[in-house]
């Protein structure tokens, strides 16, 4: 029987064929569509959800059932002797303290260790990856959550939103005031930080929005996270909701404005793309823990 195994869910944009590739499991998250439930990148493409998100579909996302979370540890269980269970933050959902109550009971306790390190998305795919190798370089699963949940505040992700509907039906903005930006081609970007979404800029246009995401990602590079990016010892992520061809160009701008640093891009995951719509771009960093540099 092998170690340790690493169980995360589709919130952490890793796909299904990317979660075999690296050896982990992936959670599919459930989401009802005028009613009907549907699992991310199982019974639900993302090209379908984008049409049914810009059709006007009734949507919402929901926690995976306690039944349904116990059935894969029960699963890992019986290849690995414990299991790291990294899902969304509990800042941004309750499938994550429920996850923690589940695991503080028999069977599980002292082999399910679930991850809280306030992550979504592309930070948590990182997360997964530093996970990994730090199992290689031997350290237990109780260490690996602890060093995890310390490394929390060493990430950041800027997201650029181009239409601002969602955030309406969301109501992170009001009606009233989605109508006024709409007018005047306001793009908000908005700032992803252990938890929480909040606002962080208005901008006249996605161009404009798109150089202050750059501009707000060299400031952290040379403050709070120089010491990381002099190492070169960081994850540079490039984040999309938007057509391949945006993308695109959106990593050659990266490039550009860091040619010393890799560029890692994922698909933002369905979950945060519900909530911000089609079209929207990020950029982000993660620090690597110290351990996994010894």
């Amino acid at each position: 029987m092998e170690q340790i195994g690493i169980i995360t869910d589709s919130h952490s944009s890793i796909t299904q064929k990317q979660a075999q590739e690296l050896g982990i499991t992936v959670l599919p998250m459930p989401f009802y569509i005028n009613g009907t439930c549907y699992y991310e990148d199982v019974t639900l493409s993302r090209d379908d959800f984008f049409h049914y998100l810009n059709t006007g579909a009734d949507i919402t996302t929901s926690q995976p059932s306690p039944g349904q979370v116990m059935e894969y540890w029960n699963r890992a269980l019986a290849q690995y002797k414990q299991i790291l269970y990294i899902p969304i933050s509990s800042g941004l959902s309750g499938s994550c303290s429920t996850a923690a109550a589940l695991a503080a009971q028999e069977p599980y306790q002292n082999r399910v260790f679930v991850v809280d390190n306030g992550r979504v998305s592309a930070l948590l795919h990182c997360t997964v990856l530093d996970a990994l190798e730090l199992i290689q370089k031997g350290f237990s699963a109780a260490e690996i959550k602890r060093i995890l949940e310390q490394y929390r505040d060493k990430m950041t992700i800027y997201i650029g939103v181009d239409t601002l509907e969602h955030l309406k039906k969301g109501g992170r903005i009001t009606p009233a005031a989605a109508a006024i930006g709409s007018v005047l081609n306001i793009k908000p970007v908005l700032r992803f930080d252990v938890g929480t979404l909040e606002p962080y800029k208005k901008c006249r246009g996605f161009v404009k929005a798109k150089k202050a995401m750059l501009e707000a990602m060299q400031h952290d590079l040379t403050t709070r996270f120089r010491s990381w990016y002099e190492k070169g010892e960081i994850y540079l992520l490039a984040a999309s909701s938007a057509t391949r061809e945006a993308t695109e160009q959106w990593i050659s701008e990266i490039n550009a404005f860091f040619p010393d640093l890799e560029v890692m891009c994922d698909d933002l995951s369905l979950g945060v793309s519900s909530h911000i719509g089609y079209g929207g771009l990020g950029i982000g960093c993660s620090c690597r823990p110290a351990e996994v540099t010894i």
